[in-house]
């Protein structure tokens, strides 16, 4: 299913705030927290972690916008999600919303202790994205120049489920949208 590309930081922010009541699953049997809460918390995770790659905190805050874009697609989420922000933000920003579900299959591969940590949506979702990687599709990322930070971003993803903890406010997060926004023009 097409959508719109989103062109600007307003638009942006509007859909982020569609993703507040949005869940991963219709049923919201999958994640305990809906998605903007997530969203805002692997960002906030990923601020923490690496505080001079704003677009790395974008990629968190957006990463899972393709759920409201195009609900019950878990497998295309990702691309979905990349393909609507690469004009506005850039292809990193972009590559990086569309590898955290790549690099999910990679950690799983190899990464048991990663794999056996897995929430019980993305284990259910796993098998609709592909399954754990072969070791040559774990060589071929492990060699790609985004390996590094999709790998962070995902266990951003993965820590962010927790219901209640404290995070700051969408409206915190313009400033450094903007500044990756503008980056790109």
């Amino acid at each position: 299913m097409p959508h719109a590309n989103i062109d600007t930081v307003d638009d942006l922010f509007a859909l982020l705030e569609q993703c507040a009541d949005a869940w991963d699953t219709a049923d919201r049997t999958g994640d305990p927290v809906d998605i903007l809460d997530h969203d805002r918390q692997c960002a906030q995770l990923l601020r923490r972690d690496f505080p001079d790659d704003e677009e790395l905190q974008v990629s968190g805050l957006l990463h899972d916008i393709g759920h409201v874009l195009v609900p019950g697609d878990d497998a295309g989420h990702g691309r979905h999600g990349a393909d609507a922000v690469r004009g506005l933000l850039g292809p990193r920003v972009a590559r990086l919303i569309e590898l955290h579900v790549t690099a999910k299959r990679f950690l799983v591969a190899t990464d048991s202790a990663h794999a056996a940590g897995l929430s019980a949506s993305s284990r259910r979702t796993l098998i609709a994205q592909g399954g754990p990687m072969t070791p040559a599709q774990a060589a071929a990322f492990r060699a790609d120049p985004d390996c590094t930070a999709a790998l962070a971003l995902r266990r951003a993803d993965d820590a962010g489920k927790v219901v209640g903890l404290g995070v700051a406010p969408l409206h915190d997060w313009r400033p450094i949208v903007e500044r990756v926004a503008a980056g790109c023009g």
